[in-house]
């Protein structure tokens, strides 16, 4: 799994091995991502404010007042994960 930064200083994009899904998914919070696990358990890290899911990617959104270095690794370990359990 790749971790690029975008121009948005408060945005992340991961790129995974394997399509994540086939639409575009956007959740504007924690109470749009209700029925999509993968959503929720990212929504559950502290600091995580929007995601955007298309093809082999994840773009994920933070609060200005979060540090990368606390969120990335948890993100990474949910997408990991995203095959055995959604």
């Amino acid at each position: 799994m790749q971790v690029q930064p975008t121009p948005n200083p408060n945005a992340a994009k991961f790129i995974l091995d394997r399509s994540i899904t086939d639409d575009r998914q956007s959740f504007a919070d924690p109470a749009a991502a209700i029925g999509n696990p993968v959503a929720a358990r990212l929504f559950a890290i502290t600091g995580v404010t929007s995601l955007l899911l298309l093809g082999d990617f994840v773009t994920v959104g933070k609060s200005p007042s979060a540090k990368w270095s606390d969120i990335t690794n948890k993100v990474k370990k949910v997408l990991a994960g995203a095959d055995q359990s959604s």
